[in-house]
């Protein structure tokens, strides 16, 4: 667990040096997969349709429900592992 934990920290500075801005998509995955492997599940209430960005995060991260923070760290260190 801790060497998954350090390499998922190590993955999320990694995030911020990427030579190429993964497109929104991508940048919504890695956004859902950090919250769930940090957070848990999502909660609280889908933000509304005049707040697209917010409801596109909570959509992405809601996708991710169920998944275990073990998992979303290995799915994390992958998905950033591939855009190097």
């Amino acid at each position: 667990m801790a060497d998954l934990k350090t390499t998922f920290e190590q993955a999320v500075a990694a995030s911020k040096q990427l030579p190429d801005k993964p497109d929104n998509m991508t940048l919504l995955k890695i956004y859902a997969l950090y919250k769930q492997a940090t957070a848990g599940d999502v909660e609280g209430k889908r933000p509304g349709f005049t707040d697209m960005v917010g409801r596109a995060k909570y959509d992405a991260w809601a996708e991710q429900k169920g998944s275990s923070a073990d998992d979303a760290m290995q799915a994390y260190i992958d998905l950033i592992e591939s855009l190097k």
